[in-house]
């Protein structure tokens, strides 16, 4: 009876000490995995597609369509990733740059044509560009082989995301990848997230990418402080915004470019910290404020006030992408009348923020 008591007491001991020990474990600050599709959204998609609505089974089908075509695709990562300005070197710049972004964009369709799927061919497909890239690239190099790691690169992060927690992609292979985004791509993001323009917009969005991926939360809460310290030096009272518009006739493409990654950083914010920065005001300016001057020139460019011919996304993919992804974040009617007739939406080239906006909601509710 006196055996049976101790054992009692020694149970309770052990009970206490191992709860005690886990009320004392320190949770993590932010859920650091699925930032940029969170799994409560690739549910959703998932459930919408079963249910056969609209437009999620049009995107996906059209998601599909490119994963499929992306199956007999070679690998192109380059030890060097070497881009010369695009304005000392257009031709250059655009030839070099294609390794990263057609690499990218395949490892990121295959990816998440494999999660909505589960066919395991575009899981292996996705992990066959990210082992290529890991195992071959060491450096970037020249004037813009920082800026393009960084706005091409993102794709291959965002498809690390959603490979991240699968059983095709061992463990090894993982770890050499993490290793890759330490030595190449968080340098490459951290080195342009200080600018004045699109290239620190890019480079806090790619950070937020790799701090995600890697789990630091130093670097989200670095993040979060420097797109709060410029974000109205970068959003002028009228919602232009001036590092942008000074660039000639294509003030209207680099204002998009600039706002594409400062909401897809806004996204990451939120799913990463629970902030949102997509209300965050000041003196009336906002991300929506410089979202609303950009689509009314879109629509209207014989009124930009800062050249007389300037370019404009018409038949192209952008900027009908960003007002998909932000028609959910503002719900505003003008966004959604902007971008409803020519759904699905999709982004495949050249830089990776809003790639498939139509098939993956930007939902904050």
């Amino acid at each position: 009876m006196c055996l049976l008591k101790q054992e009692s007491l020694l149970f309770i001991i052990v009970f206490c000490i191992l709860l005690l020990a886990g009320c004392a474990r320190k949770r993590p600050l932010y859920e650091c995995r699925h930032a940029m599709h969170p799994q409560k959204q690739i549910e959703y998609v998932k459930m919408q597609i079963r249910q056969g609505q609209e437009p999620y089974c049009s995107a996906y089908r059209q998601l599909l369509h490119y994963a499929d075509s992306l199956q007999t695709q070679e690998q192109h990562a380059l030890a060097d990733f070497s881009v010369p300005g695009f304005y000392v070197k257009p031709d250059v710049h655009r030839a070099n740059s294609l390794a990263i972004q057609q690499d990218a964009f395949a490892a990121y369709c295959s990816a998440l044509a494999y999660r909505l799927s589960g066919k395991k061919s575009y899981g292996e497909k996705a992990i066959a560009f990210l082992n290529a890239w890991s195992n071959i690239n060491k450096r970037y190099s020249e004037h813009d082989g920082v800026l393009v790691m960084a706005y091409a690169g993102s794709g291959l992060l965002m498809a690390a995301e959603l490979m991240s927690d699968t059983k095709l992609w061992t463990k090894k292979e993982q770890d050499v990848f993490r290793a890759w985004v330490q030595s190449v791509y968080r340098p490459a993001v951290n080195e342009i997230r200080g600018h004045k323009n699109n290239w620190a917009d890019w480079g806090r969005f790619g950070s937020s990418l790799a701090a995600s991926y890697l789990n630091d939360t130093a670097e989200v809460r670095e993040n979060v402080r420097l797109i709060k310290s410029d974000l109205f030096y970068k959003i002028a009272a009228d919602g232009s915004m001036p590092e942008e518009t000074r660039r000639g006739n294509n003030g209207i493409w680099y204002t998009y470019f600039s706002l594409a990654p400062m909401t897809a950083a806004g996204w990451l914010v939120y799913n990463l910290t629970g902030e949102n920065l997509f209300v965050w005001e000041q003196d009336g300016r906002s991300m929506k404020t410089a979202l609303d001057y950009l689509l009314y020139y879109e629509r209207k460019p014989a009124e930009w006030p800062w050249d007389n011919q300037p370019n404009t996304g018409k038949n192209d993919f952008w900027p009908e992408n960003l007002f998909e992804a932000m028609s959910t974040v503002y719900e505003d009617a003008s966004y959604v009348d902007y971008v409803a007739a020519t759904r699905p939406h999709i982004y495949l080239k050249h830089h990776f923020a809003w790639v498939f906006p139509t098939l993956m909601p930007v939902l904050l509710k």
